[in-house]
């Protein structure tokens, strides 16, 4: 069985955490792990397993590889979409993937790398009656049992077909897949009983998945197959790494697997399953996870309350007093706040979105080398925090308009200063002209820090000129 890790979202409605640069599945939410991590994890247990597919973001390619590598995953297939298209063309993808090293009997086990599963037993049994229909050409999907008339989830309607009983007795046929419903409509489907919740976890083989897409999709395979056939591998550490090609990949409609396949065969299946699953789409659904005092607040960080009730608050550093309130959510990071109604904490998307179409970035960026953080910005100046891992550098480059100021914190430096190559220490400093390549590195075994003052008439990141860049990107 090969699992298929679906890690491409955004992660929108944890805004100010989960951004663009870093989304949701990439945090370590709700333990010591990170969302990838847990859902790699889960497996463990399952049997005769592959190394894992995982598609992801290319920008996030050097994240994906480290947190693989922190949990012992020595050699996953990374593919990377240089545009997201949704499930259909990175299923597609992967499968196709999968056929050519392991063969159409593969059995494909797709999940995504942003729900939470806490009943690990349930979920390993639930698995096992899935590959056992999709081994008999079945396309399978996991219902999840409903505990109240959720309007924020896609629902599966299942009837009972007596050809399953060999399998097990929750295992049914798809009538259909419906959209997120209103409320009334919610509650009608929790009333019947033959509706669950759609997990988006699906168990196929690569051959009866293809052919589907063939008939059903054909543009969705065409362009996943001429993008896969163009594209190019990509240097990581411990993982294959693949890049799908832009023109072809952009082609692919950007549709759901289940809707343009599942919905047109007639042999797709659901088992019902009683998981403890969650799709973690709010701050209210992240709060309902974590244990909460007398009053149900949930606190992470430091906070101070007074009459508060049923509250949500995460910082990153500043202390938050409160006082005579209820039902809030409060996320306080080092360069955005959120205050938002709990009840309405799926909406905060559309502060993701008024913050990108207002230019605004998160302060701290990261790259494969490690990290940045402005700390300060002005007309003419920028002081940021640089950390370097251990064995890394940055790219030799140049800047025309600006200089910089490098003074070490932590760590041990090796800088290149035009045709000048030396070491600086804790508490030492250099200075870099503008006009000047060069290069810092760590190589030492502990992460590398260094404050960065720039100075000049133009300060902005695309004043670079790159000569050496042994990450392809930065």
């Amino acid at each position: 069985m090969i699992p298929v890790i679906l890690s491409g979202g955004s992660g929108t409605r944890l805004w100010p955490l989960s951004r663009k640069q870093f989304p949701k599945q990439y945090l370590p939410l709700l333990s010591d792990n990170t969302m990838l991590q847990e859902t790699i994890l889960r497996l463990s247990g399952l049997g005769d397993l592959s190394e894992p597919i995982i598609i992801c973001n290319e920008a996030h390619r050097f994240v994906v590889a480290e947190q693989c590598q922190q949990i012992n995953i020595t050699n996953p297939t990374i593919l990377l979409e240089p545009i997201g298209r949704n499930t259909a063309p990175a299923i597609s993808a992967a499968a196709l993937k999968a056929i050519k090293q392991f063969g159409e009997n593969a059995v494909l086990l797709t999940l995504s790398a942003e729900h939470i599963v806490e009943n690990q037993l349930a979920f390993r049994e639930a698995v096992s009656k899935a590959v056992k229909l999709a081994e008999q050409g079945y396309l399978v999907t996991f219902g999840i049992q409903p505990t109240f008339p959720e309007t924020g989830y896609g629902y599966i309607e299942a009837v009972n077909d007596a050809q399953f009983l060999d399998v097990a007795n929750d295992c049914f046929s798809v009538k259909r897949f419906v959209e997120k419903p209103v409320k009334e409509k919610a509650e009608e489907y929790f009333t019947k009983g033959n509706y669950f919740w759609n997990s988006g976890v699906f168990c196929f083989t690569a051959g009866t998945i293809l052919e589907q897409l063939q008939q059903c999709a054909p543009d969705v395979l065409t362009s996943a197959e001429q993008s896969l056939a163009a594209a190019r591998s990509k240097t990581g550490d411990n993982s294959q790494q693949i890049q799908l090609e832009l023109e072809t990949f952009s082609k692919a409609p950007n549709v759901f697997i289940d809707y343009v396949v599942m919905e047109k065969f007639d042999k797709v299946a659901v088992v019902s399953c009683d998981i403890d699953w969650s799709d973690i789409d709010s701050w209210g659904a992240v709060s309902e996870l974590k244990p909460s005092d007398k009053n149900k607040n949930n606190v992470v960080g430091e906070a101070l309350l007074h009459d508060v009730s049923n509250y949500y608050i995460q910082n990153e550093g500043r202390l938050i007093g409160a006082v005579g309130l209820k039902d809030l959510v409060i996320v306080d990071t080092e360069d955005a706040l959120l205050v938002a109604d709990k009840s309405g904490s799926q909406d905060v998307k559309e502060i993701d979105t008024a913050s990108k179409r207002n230019g605004h970035t998160h302060h701290k960026v990261y790259r494969p080398w490690g990290s940045y953080t402005v700390l300060e910005e002005g007309k003419h100046f920028k002081t940021k925090k640089n950390t370097v891992k251990p064995g890394e550098q940055i790219s030799l480059q140049l800047h025309h308009h600006r200089s910089e100021h490098w003074i070490v914190i932590n760590g041990v430096v090796q800088v290149t200063n035009d045709d000048e190559e030396f070491l600086l220490n804790k508490n030492e400093s250099t200075f870099i002209l503008a006009g000047h390549k060069h290069r810092l590195g760590n190589l030492g075994l502990v992460d590398l820090e260094i404050i960065e003052v720039q100075s000049g008439k133009y300060i902005d990141e695309d004043d670079i000129v790159r000569f050496e860049d042994m990450y392809g990107c930065a």
